[in-house]
């Protein structure tokens, strides 16, 4: 099993160093997290789509934090 880590903020503006640090305390390894800096209105984010395809059966994703969207 590979873990791999996902962070994402919603501006170029903000730092996403703290859940950088938060998944690297959890194991995962720097070069296994991917990072976007846009809206999270939708999953069609560059990085968040090149980690879905480097999955592999077994792999885990770890995350800082979801924030639930009502509609």
């Amino acid at each position: 099993m590979i873990l791999i880590g996902y962070a994402r903020v919603s501006t170029i503006n903000q730092n996403e160093d703290r859940q950088i640090q938060e998944l690297i305390k959890y194991g995962v390894e720097e070069k296994r997290i991917y990072i976007d800096k846009q809206s999270g209105k939708d999953f069609h984010r560059p990085s968040y789509m090149k980690m879905l395809k480097r999955l592999k059966k077994g792999d885990a994703v770890s995350y800082t934090h979801l924030r639930a969207h009502e509609t």
